[in-house]
């Protein structure tokens, strides 16, 4: 039963049965997206627990994801839609080959914003390099975006490809044209045929905390892709983090 407590219920802190009250309440529809939830002075009196034990709880939901504080307003139900990241889609030929970016799979009508840097001839990190077999001190292009959907920072991401192909090409603009960077790749005869993924999640350092402008204790995902040609030849190392309290990873199979 809702509220009901376990012998593991009473052996937890006072603030995470709190916590786990409130994401009960939010996960069976009790507290709606975008609603506010109870006060600190409305939980301490409710558990008769201190002020600062009732605070503790409202920051570790909002650390989690599960909430938003606002200025001088209080603890939100977190109203934002998380993205639906379906990679084997965004990677089809018959997407990006379209002319379509790769975030239309994902993000459907919602208005998306790319803040992208000037794309610079970089020394590119050790693992880059040894990924894409390039020898020592030989340089590649960087190209730096953040992601914003909806107004709010969910992803940032480098990319690293090879002077020798796409120097003087539209790769090396901040827009790429229609189709983006695999699009291009193909124009150059250097078309992705094969990717490879590897995620995995960790907390994220101040500074990746702050260009996401996360709250302490949420994760991100860490997803490094590579990107092949037909010759097997790495033709792009993708380096991206993602706000994990923001995307819903899916994926689609088929015999």
């Amino acid at each position: 039963m809702p509220g009901e407590k376990t012998p593991n219920d009473r052996e937890l802190p006072a603030f995470q049965r709190i916590a786990a009250e409130l994401r009960a309440m939010i996960l069976e529809g009790v507290l709606a997206p975008g609603e506010k939830v109870p006060s600190e002075m409305e939980l301490k009196e409710r558990h008769g627990v201190s002020k600062m034990t009732a605070r503790n709880a409202l920051v570790s939901l909002r650390d989690q994801g599960v909430l938003e504080s606002r200025h001088g307003k209080g603890f939100f139900v977190r109203s934002f839609e998380p993205i639906r990241r379906n990679a084997t889609k965004r990677l089809s030929k018959e997407l990006w080959g379209g002319g379509q970016s790769m975030w239309s799979v994902d993000v459907h009508d919602r208005p998306m914003v790319p803040l992208n840097e000037e794309p610079v001839e970089v020394t590119p990190p050790a693992q880059v390099a040894r990924t894409m077999g390039l020898p020592s001190g030989e340089l590649v292009y960087k190209r730096a975006r953040t992601y914003t959907v909806d107004d709010v920072p969910v992803m940032t991401a480098v990319s690293y490809l090879p002077v020798d192909i796409v120097a003087g090409s539209p790769i090396t603009q901040v827009d790429t044209g229609p189709g983006g960077i695999y699009a291009r790749l193909a124009d150059l005869g250097h078309e992705p045929k094969r990717f490879r993924e590897e995620l995995r999640s960790r907390m994220p350092s101040p500074e990746e905390a702050a260009s996401l402008g996360m709250g302490a204790g949420t994760p991100v995902m860490h997803i490094v892709r590579t990107a092949a040609d037909e010759s097997g030849r790495i033709v792009e190392v993708n380096d991206m983090l993602l706000d994990a309290s923001r995307f819903v990873m899916e994926y689609d199979f088929t015999d």
